[in-house]
Parts: C-alpha cells; structure tokens; sequence
C-alpha cells in the first residue's frame, strides 16, 4: 500500500500541516481542490524511482508473464495433442485452429469488457479478477478429458476461451495502472519493463516443455507408439503449470491501492487521493464525468480519434505477423526441417526427438529475439522516444518479411540456408518488441483522460487480437495451399505488407516522451475540478462526537 513515505500520503499531509498553520482555511476561506489536485500529480509525476514502483511493475509484469505463457504453451502443446488425440497422430487443421484462436477470440471480449469496468468501477475493484479466470481455466484444461459426449477438443476451445477472456482483461489493467503510478520520466520503461515479462513467458513456456520432455524420456519411450499415454500427461502438466505465477501473484494484487488519478478524475474525491481522510469533507465537486454524450463528443474531435484509430490499427498490424507467426512457430520450424528428426529416426524416439527439438527451437527463438528486443526498447524509450521504436521496428520488419518470403524456397533448399532462415527468424522476434509489439501499449497507456483511458487501452487492444484472429484463421486456411506448408512464403509476403501499412499508422500518432498523462490527454487542466473543501481540526471532530 502507499504509506507515509510515498509521494502522494506525504502531499497529503503537508497539505493538512499548512491548513492547520493557517487554523483550518486559507485566506478565502476554502480550500482550492485544483490547486490540490495539481499539487497531488505534480507529486507523481516528479517522484523519485522507488520500491513501489517496482512492485507495481511485478504485479503487473506477472499477468504479462502469464498470459504469454498461456497463449504460447498451446503452440507445443498442440503438437503433443495430436499425439495423443489427432488422426494419424496429428490434429486436423480445424482442430489446430479452434484451439490456437480460440484464445484471441475470448482475448477481444476480456480487453472491452475489463476496459470498460475499469473505467466504471475503478482499477482496484476489478484487478484480481481476471488473474481468477485465468488460474481456473488453465487448470480446467489440464483436468479436460474425453468421453462420448464431449470431445477433448471441443472442450479445450472452451476452456481457452475463458482464459482469454481473462487473458484479455489483463492487457488493460496491467498497463494503465503502472501509466497512472508512475513519474513522468520512467513511465515508458516502466511499461515497457511490465510487458518485457511477454518474452520471459514464452520463454518459460518452451523451457517447461522441454524439462517436461526430458523427464518424460524414459517412460516415453516405452510408450506403446501407437497410443503414447505419457504425452497425455506432458501436456496437461506444461498447460495446468500456468496457473502457477497467477496464483502466486493474485494477493497482491487484490491488495494494491486505487490509482490517484482515478479517485481524483473520475470519483473526484481529491480529499481520498491526497489520503487526507481524518481532515477534509468534499462538499462539492464538478469534474467531467463519463458518459455517452461525453465519450461521444471526446472521441468526435479529430485531434483524439486520428491517434486512436492510428493505435488500434498499429496494434492489429504487428499482432497479424505476431501471433500468426507465434502460434505456429512449431509449423514453421518443421516447414524448413530445422530440427526434425531424420528419417532413420521412428516410433517412440521420433516423438521425443520432435518435441524435444520444437521446444529448444521455441527457447533460442525467445532468447535470440524476443528478450533482448524488449530490453533494447526499455534502454531508448524515454529518451529517444515511442515513435521512433515503433517506426525503426515496423521499417525493418517490412525488410525481413520481404527477404524471407521471396527468399523462402533458397533459404531452405540446404543446412546453411535453413540456419539463416531462423537467424532471420530471430531478428522478426527481436525488431517486434525492439519495435511495435512493445510500443503499441505504452501509446494508449498513457494517452486519453483518466474517465476513458482503460476503455481505449481496450479497444486498442482489441484490436490487435482481432488482427491475431484473422491471422490464424487466416494461416490455418492458407498455409496447405499447394502441399503441405506450400504457402509459408506468400504468408510471410503478406506480413510484409502489413508491416509497412504500420509505419503509416505510426505517423499519426503523438509522441509521448516526457509529457504528463494531463498534457497528453488534450484535456484543459486549469479549472478541471470545481468545489470546495472544508477543513475540520482533529479536535474539533473528537469535540462533535462527544456533544453527539
């Protein structure tokens, strides 16, 4: 909790210090809520780096740790599905389908639904909540089984469904309430640190899938090869383990405060947010409120629509060629035959060499790109800027979509060209998150009022895992085009293409290095709140209740 020693408690009480100096009223009589106001976010916005701000990054970062976790375990554990409930050992391309997009799709309804509730309600009554959904279906999945009126697969798309939802109400939370805590000169790193947790998780994902591999060697290989009943417990191990960061992290964060902003701007209670609780009573107070005439007149001036629409369709580009790449990395990997098993390699050691190898493919593709892409970021945000990020990484995807596409066939023809396939791999992971997939948060993070802030981080977002969801679809029914994985290089092409539409949409976007989330709003701040306080001295309230 913010104590004592924390920017805006301390605020607080030298406000109610000096009003008891000047005997309970200024020189008009009532104290000015503005003037507290500004004092109070002048407070945040200059503050020193401090161990809460951390532990707002770990509180948030653990949700992006899960939720990359969660939605990038399903890219192994498809594979191990198939094993065990696949024809011929191998899923059907609609059942790969339904559950890798399944997740985006319950991903769009949780970033509407929790962006909007945290608007309404506040970010502290609903943080937790969906950390509970996420914990429950991921163990709901590795408890699904079969029966003969209820497909395993059917089942899991429900499950995954539920998780995305949860999944989808993190991305909102997670990033607005670090915007609304942190001091104006950190603010890009701190959000970029709390989605940097992405690359950790799909990291943990693969090196969970590997150690589950190798513990399971023995046992796998006495497996009968046409049954295989020990891949059946590797995947619910490696899916049900994802519960475990979100159960770890659930207490605090039902327990972290309500952000200043939100009390002030959208409850207006100034008096609360300055923690000034024994002294003042707010009679009267007049701030913009949220409304659908309100939303409606906000959103209707070009100067606030332009940027949204830039961050919603900068968001769907990157997520397009994220996550169809992401979600299939295991397809893309045995495509190019960089890892497969030879030929000489059947039955039960053919399965384990596979899995085996798709999960290390899987860890040198997180470790080589998508680690230190975020870290680069996290370095230059703040002083260089988002824009700049954001353009550099769109530009120099373009380029490498553009190699490997129309590269494809000669870079996979021989051993050395399928090594430079994944070099090429690893630098799409790394100028991602050096780039959009970092920056397409931290833009509607720290933009718009605090009355509409989480709603538009949600639309945003949304807008994004749309873009996954046409991209999965959209490779699971092209990419058998022509053969097997025939159209691997025309998808690659098409990511290209939207690559380059994204250094469009950035152009339209405001930079936000170094400004307040006041200035960025392109809100009036002078007369924001209108109203009086009244201060009572402590005596005179302990004097009340004994005549009482």
């Amino acid at each position: 909790m913010i104590d004592d020693k924390t920017p805006t408690r301390r605020k607080g009480l030298d406000d109610i210090r000096s009003f008891e100096d000047k005997g309970g009223e200024d020189e008009d009589g009532c104290a000015t809520l503005n003037d507290k106001r500004r004092a109070t976010l002048a407070e945040i916005d200059n503050a020193r780096f401090s161990w809460f701000h951390v532990r707002v990054c770990l509180v948030a970062g653990v949700g992006f740790f899960t939720d990359s976790y969660d939605i990038f375990a399903i890219n192994i554990a498809s594979v191990m599905l198939g094993y065990v409930y696949g024809h011929g050992q191998k899923l059907t391309a609609n059942q790969d389908l339904g559950i890798k997009v399944a997740t985006p799709v319950g991903t769009v309804v949780g970033q509407l639904l929790f962006g909007w509730l945290a608007d309404v309600y506040g970010r502290k009554p609903i943080y937790g909540y969906e950390l509970m959904l996420m914990i429950v279906a991921s163990f709901g999945q590795a408890l699904a089984g079969q029966a003969h009126g209820a497909n395993i697969i059917g089942v899991l798309v429900v499950w995954r469904f539920i998780m995305g939802v949860g999944i989808g109400g993190d991305y909102p939370l997670s990033s607005v309430i670090p915007a609304e805590f942190a001091s104006t000169r950190i603010r890009g790193r701190m959000l970029t640190a709390v989605g940097a947790n992405q690359g950790w998780g799909q990291l943990t994902a693969a090196l969970v899938s590997f150690v589950i591999t190798v513990a399971y060697k023995p046992t796998l290989l006495a497996d009968d090869p046409r049954v295989l009943p020990h891949v059946d417990y590797m995947w619910r191990l490696l899916i049900g383990l994802g519960c475990v960061p979100g159960a770890v992290a659930l207490y605090f964060r039902l327990t972290i405060p309500e952000t200043p902003r939100f009390t002030m701007d959208v409850e207006r209670n100034v008096r609360r947010a300055a923690r000034d609780v024994d002294h003042a009573v707010i009679r009267r107070v007049r701030s913009p409120k949220a409304s659908r005439r309100d939303f409606a007149r906000y959103f209707s001036k070009k100067e606030n629509l332009v940027p949204l629409i830039g961050m919603c369709y900068s968001w769907f580009a990157i997520d397009v060629a994220f996550y169809g790449l992401g979600l299939n990395t295991s397809i893309i990997l045995q495509a190019i035959g960089f890892g497969s098993p030879s030929a000489d390699v059947t039955g039960t050691m053919a399965v384990y060499t596979n899995l085996k190898n798709i999960s290390v493919g899987n860890m040198i593709l997180a470790v080589a790109g998508l680690i230190p892409g975020a870290w680069t970021t996290f370095l230059v945000i703040d002083f260089w800027g988002r824009k700049p990020v954001q353009l550099l990484g769109f530009i120099m995807l373009t380029i490498l979509y553009i190699i490997m596409g129309f590269a494809y066939h000669d870079l996979t023809a021989t051993a050395a060209g399928r090594k430079v396939f994944v070099f090429l791999y690893c630098l799409t992971n790394f100028f991602s998150n050096f780039g959009p997939n970092s920056t397409v948060s931290v833009f509607p993070g720290e933009s718009f009022p605090t009355r509409y802030r989480s709603t538009a981080f949600g639309i945003a977002a949304a807008s994004g895992k749309v873009g996954a969801v046409i991209s999965q679809v959209g490779f699971g029914k092209l990419v058998n085009i022509g053969g097997e994985n025939a159209f691997v290089p025309h998808l690659l092409e098409i990511f290209a293409f939207f690559m380059l539409t994204g250094v469009l949409s950035t152009l339209v976007l405001k930079e936000g290095k170094q400004l307040t989330l006041e200035e960025l709003s392109n809100e009036q701040q002078e007369g924001f709140i209108q109203g009086e306080s009244t201060l009572f001295i402590c005596i005179n309230n302990v004097l009340s209740r004994k005549v009482h």
